[in-house]
């Protein structure tokens, strides 16, 4: 016997499931490096159009990788984190280090290293970003790092995180992120180690 499907269920009409209200699946987390070395190259040809010299080129990246840095902390927190937030200074790079790193990249970041003789700076390094991998520079901006990309969505990250900091991308062991946090941020840390 044929149900009619024309016929009304005589149940609750059935709700309909926004995307907003489905739970956040991890899915592959993996993109095409193809895809996204042309979005990239897009995203660099883009500000060099609108800017005038190398150090210009720097901060726009920045400002893109800060944009991108806020939004991948909001999606981590939601999928990894449980909504747990960071108070110690360390634990907070660890994580850049980390999970951030893997997520973005599909890989940790090479090393997490502390200056010496100043406590308000750390390295980030990573010997062959993929942002610097299929870029060619030209001639006339020879100094160019894409990396400043990566160092704006640090810089995003720590800012949001309320560890404010002064992120840039620097030519040593590859590449190294110079991380120098504000006073703000360290008398907090000391505050916390005292207790």
């Amino acid at each position: 016997m044929r149900k009619n499907k024309n016929k009304m269920s005589s149940g609750k009409p059935k709700q309909q499931v926004g995307i907003l209200d489905r739970a956040l699946s991890k899915g592959k987390g993996e993109v095409n490096l193809s895809a996204f070395a042309l979005l990239f190259s897009e995203i660099v040809q883009y500000c060099q159009n609108r800017v005038h010299s190398v150090n210009e080129l720097h901060g726009k990246l920045s400002e893109f990788g800060q944009e991108v840095g806020v939004r991948m902390l909001d999606l981590l927190a939601v999928r990894e984190r449980g909504s747990r937030r960071e108070t110690r200074l360390i634990n907070i790079l660890l994580f850049i280090k980390g999970q951030v790193w893997k997520a973005l990249f599909g890989k940790e970041a090479d090393n997490l290293e502390h200056a010496t003789g100043d406590d308000s700076t750390y390295y980030i390094i990573e010997k062959e970003p993929v942002v610097n991998k299929f870029i060619s520079v030209p001639k006339d901006r020879s100094g160019l790092n894409c990396a400043a990309f990566n160092a704006g969505i640090v810089e995003g990250i720590l800012s949001a995180t309320n560890f404010p900091a002064k992120v840039s991308a620097h030519w040593h062991k590859g590449t190294t992120l110079m991380i120098k946090f504000d006073e703000a941020v360290l008398q907090r840390e000391r505050a916390i180690d005292a207790k």
